[in-house]
């Protein structure tokens, strides 16, 4: 994959339109990528990124959407990302937006545009630009499918992130799987190993639920055979488990059977002992009834014989009833009549004592004829209470005008003086709203001015810390630097007096008879001594070692030196000389102003809300002062013909009521006596006819009681029964007979007679014999339904154990297969010699390869000094297969990574994570990256060791490829002549493409 060009509009810190000419850049094989801290250095490599796989690397990914448009840009400037490029053979150019917080067409406010994509390719026949597709989806399954890498994956082989393979060198095995498993998706892998485990513990599981569901069934069966059946201890998963509990639970069938034979010989003995036990029974309960019966019939005749004079009363009583019943009818009739006109008359006397005096003594006929003269008057004064009424709806209308008069005169008062001060008023509220508009202008210059101050101070704080910091980090750098150089003239001291005394050394290890390493005899006369002061090896190392961690230490101190000078210059050119003081307090008296502009402008919304509710106002008042005037004129017409309609109404009522106080009054009192002379006629003539109808009813009483044998109506009404108290003689007459034939029914049975002669049955002793032999017979039952239960209980128990032995056999094949295939994969077999995952055996195999690529370009960096191989050995208690260690071509022998130095320790992390890029490439179909990134970690390399990294660098663009470095080191801007500046400033970033001669 090749980059030809990038445009950048409102993405990060650029806050307008950039271009990146990569074609320009890649003719030169290395170009460099340098600026700021902060300038953005790192937002032309997300932008690329961006661009392909629409989301930025890594920790950057929170990032998205709004949050990469920049803070710099214009309201109306959209960001805008588009990379053209050709992969595979084809050219094609991405562009993509992310969602934009617009500001609104129309109105105020703004509004949210959706994220928008597109994908061009370019044919060469035509020379034009063909669109592909503008799906997110689509764009991005066709980039994936054409680079054959993921975003995470493209970002570790194209962005070589050169601080993470530093890392990688130093890591631990786990440390390494996780990235190695991420660059090369070995996810199927790590599934299949969770996979495995998952069914081991599923088949395991399913095992011990079947064990311990035929160790549940067993002790079930131990439970039904009552004690009969013993089981061994015995969990699940025990080999011998099966056997044992199918032959204890043959043992107690055995057991069970025999006992239901024994409680069934039990039962037939019980049924038969029961059965002459209740015949006995019924024939003691037979003969002790008949003797309580021919008792109690003894005891009911003699009860009746003390009644009999009682009975015969009863009868005589019941006859003068049935008698009496004929004088019935005149004597309800009678009660009738006379409570008739006792209430009649009663009604008389009430009516005719509402009367006048001079009409308490009249007659029927004479309170009728009064009672029709009253309800003639009555009627001719309808007319007189239809004027009443109009009068006092005329003069109810007349008030209500009065007050209305009233209310349109307050309401010409009221808007008379509210208008006279409306231009006061006015005048004051217009010039509260013009004092806050100024003030509102005025606080919208302070914030713009504020702002700048504000971003002054702090620039100017920062210059303040930065300016200490960096006299710090400059004493640092000179004494580590100091160190170094005393620790190398130590070494070197050293190592040549090793050289000198390295005779001595090699004569140590002589051995007569063997060739010697130097000259080849065998024979040593007079081998060479140790004097005093003598250096072995492990003192030269050491001090190597110890000179190689201060020159470390140096290059960190100057590299920090360097980017704390970088970041003071850059702070001093936004804050300027000025002292921060001063900044400080020219920042306050500018947030005052702002306070006092913002308080004074708040207002403006207020004055202008009370000066149109005051216009309003005025406008009410001037309608209501229009709309009383015209009331007022039509209402004088009015007044004049209510007050005619008054007197003449007045007139007419004056005649009609008389000397009552009015009509209604006047037409009450006649309404009063035509009711109560009608009520006294009406009760009159009741109470004349009721007394005929009392009379006639006392006739024919005294003739009804002769007839029926009673010498007064008095007599014949005391001998008359009502229904209770003849149904109640009944049923005592019904009774005594009944019972007087019953008794002599029973008296005259031969059994019960025969039996009373007999002496008395002994019933207790006859059913305490009958209930022992029923409780013996259900014992011998519940014995013999138990052991039956017992034996059914044991045979499904067996048959269920048998069945669940037999599907437990392959579910235990099963589990025995899986098991070894999951401690195999896992790397706890013991078939496993190496303890390694079948993850971590993938990716030992792509850590070979990588090593044997990166062992290409480190030894050309170390001059042949070192190589990069692959160790299956353990760490620690650990499990093995992706240890990493350094062969050093020097010594000859072979060490762990993070032994190595500082410098040493950059230009391997960049031959592996090359190596790495190279291999990952391969895997991911072999698709060519002919533009390549390189993050920082120059600064530790001494002059000879950064050429000889530069030139594998350099050795890169074989067959037209590109690499860029990323990297604030000075001694790079002289040897890298393509060079891409990021420059920042206030108004945003901005990239300066050029080279340097």
């Amino acid at each position: 994959m090749r980059l030809h060009r990038l445009d950048i509009t409102a993405f990060g810190p650029f806050g307008g339109s950039q271009t990146v000419d990569f074609d320009a850049l890649s003719s030169a094989g290395l170009f460099l990528l340098h600026g700021p801290t902060g300038a953005g250095k790192t937002s032309v490599l997300d932008a690329v990124c961006y661009a392909l796989y629409g989301s930025v690397p890594g920790a950057r990914q929170s990032g998205q959407g709004t949050a990469l448009r920049s803070d710099h840009a214009a309201a109306d400037t959209r960001t805008e990302v588009t990379l053209d490029f050709t992969v595979a053979g084809r050219r094609l150019e991405i562009t993509r937006q992310p969602p934009w917080e617009r500001p609104k067409k129309r109105g105020t406010g703004t509004t949210l545009d959706k994220a928008q994509s597109r994908l061009r390719e370019y044919d060469p026949a035509t020379g034009v630009w063909k669109d592909l597709s503008r799906s997110h989806q689509e764009i991005g399954e066709e980039i994936t499918q054409l680079l054959g890498m993921s975003r995470e994956q493209f970002c570790q082989v194209v962005l070589l992130p050169q601080g993470d393979f530093a890392r990688f060198l130093r890591a631990d095995a786990e440390a390494r799987g996780r990235l190695l498993g991420r660059l090369f998706d070995t996810r199927r892998f790590a599934e299949v190993e969770k996979h495995l485990a998952e069914r081991r513990r599923a088949t395991e599981a399913r095992v011990r639920e079947g064990d311990a569901a035929l160790l549940a069934d067993a002790h079930r069966m131990q439970q039904a055979a009552g004690g009969a059946m013993e089981l061994p201890n015995l969990a699940p998963g025990d080999p011998g488990l099966a056997q044992a509990v199918l032959t204890a639970a043959a043992v107690a069938r055995s057991t069970a059977r025999e006992q239901l034979t024994v409680a069934r010989c039990r039962l037939t003995v019980a049924e038969s002992a029961r059965a002459a036990a209740e015949r006995a029974l019924e024939e003691a309960r037979e003969q002790a009834r008949l003797q309580r019966r021919f008792a109690e019939a003894q005891e009911r005749a003699a009860r009746l014989a003390e009644r009999a004079g009682a009975h015969r009363q009863a009868q005589e009583r019941m006859e003068r009833g049935r008698k009496a019943e004929t004088v019935a009818p005149a004597l309800e009739l009678r009660e009738a009549a006379d409570a008739e006109h006792r209430a009649a008359a009663a009604a008389e006397a009430r009516a005719r004592a509402l009367l006048p005096e001079d009409l308490a003594g009249a007659g029927a006929a004479g309170l009728a004829a009064a009672a029709r003269r009253a309800a003639e008057e009555l009627g001719g004064l309808e007319a007189a209470r239809r004027a009443e009424q109009r009068l006092a709806e005329v003069v109810a209308e007349r008030a209500e005008t009065d007050r209305q008069q009233r209310a349109d005169e307050e309401v010409l008062q009221e808007a008379e003086g509210w208008l006279a001060e409306w231009e006061t008023v006015r005048s004051a509220l217009q010039a509260r709203v013009d004092t806050a508009q100024e003030a509102a202008t005025r606080a919208e210059q302070l914030a713009v001015r504020h702002e700048s101050a504000r971003q002054r101070l702090t620039a100017a704080r920062r210059r303040d810390e930065l300016a200490e910091a960096t006299e710090q980090a400059r004493r640092r750098a000179l004494a580590s630097a100091q160190e170094a150089l005393r620790t190398k003239e130590h070494w070197l001291r050293l190592k040549e007096q090793r050289l000198n005394g390295i005779a001595a050394e090699l004569a140590a290890h002589l051995v007569d008879g063997e060739p010697c390493a130097v000259c080849g005899a065998t024979e040593h006369p007079a081998p060479a001594r140790r004097v005093a002061g003598h250096v072995d090896r492990e003192t030269e190392e050491r001090a190597l070692t110890d000179h190689q961690a201060a020159d470390e230490r140096r290059a960190e101190d100057e590299r920090r030196l360097g980017a704390l000078r970088e970041a003071l210059a850059a702070a001093t050119a936004e804050a300027g000389e000025t002292p921060t003081g001063q900044l400080a307090e020219e920042l306050e008296e500018l947030e005052a102003e702002l306070e006092k502009a913002r308080r004074d402008a708040a207002e403006l919304h207020t004055a202008r809300q009370e000066l149109r509710a005051a216009e309003e106002e005025r406008e009410r008042r001037l309608a209501d002062r229009r709309q009383a005037e015209v009331r007022a004129a039509s209402r004088l017409a009015r007044k004049e013909s209510l007050d005619h309609e008054k007197a003449a109404l007045e007139a007419e009522l004056a005649e009609a009521r008389g000397t009552a106080d009015s009509v209604a009054a006047r037409a009450a009192q006649l309404e009063r006596r035509v009711a109560l002379l009608t009520d006294a006629a009406d009760a009159a003539r009741a109470a004349e006819e009721s007394a005929e109808r009392l009379k006639d009813a006392d006739g024919r009483l005294a003739e009804a009681a002769f007839r029926a044998g009673f010498d007064t109506p008095q007599a014949a009404a005391a001998a008359l029964l009502d229904d209770a108290a003849r149904r109640e003689l009944q049923q005592r007459l019904d009774a005594w007979q009944t019972e007087e034939a019953a008794v002599r029914a029973v008296l005259a049975e031969a059994g019960t007679a025969a039996a009373g002669r007999r002496p008395p049955v002994d019933l207790a002793a006859a059913e305490a014999a009958a209930a022992a032999a029923d409780r013996r017979l259900r014992e011998a039952v519940s014995a013999r339904d138990a052991a039956a239960r017992r034996c059914a209980e044991l045979d499904r128990l067996s048959a269920r154990v048998a069945a669940g032995i037999r599907r437990l056999a392959p579910l235990r094949e099963e589990h025995g297969r899986v098991a070894r295939l999951a401690a195999l994969t896992a790397g706890t077999s013991a078939d496993n010699a190496h303890r390694m995952r079948l993850e971590s055996y993938v990716l030992a195999a792509r850590l070979e390869q990588v090593a044997a690529a990166a062992t290409v370009r480190l030894r050309r960096m170390s001059s042949g000094r070192y190589t990069l191989v692959h160790s299956d050995d353990r760490a620690g208690r650990g499990r093995s297969g992706l240890g990493l260690h350094v062969v050093d071509a020097w010594t000859g022998r072979e060490r762990d990574t993070a032994t190595l130095s500082g410098g040493e320790t950059f230009f391997a992390s960049l031959a592996l994570a090359l190596g790495l890029a190279d291999v990952v490439t391969d895997e991911a179909g072999g698709v060519r990256l002919d533009t390549l990134f390189i993050d920082e970690g120059f600064g530790s390399l001494d002059d000879q060791t950064l050429d000889e990294v530069l030139d594998v660098l350099d050795s890169l663009r074989e067959r037209d490829r590109s690499v860029g470095i990323v990297s604030h080191v000075p001694d790079l801007r002289r040897r890298i002549h393509a060079q891409l500046e990021v420059v920042k400033g206030r108004s945003g970033s901005v990239v300066r493409q050029r080279t340097v001669v």
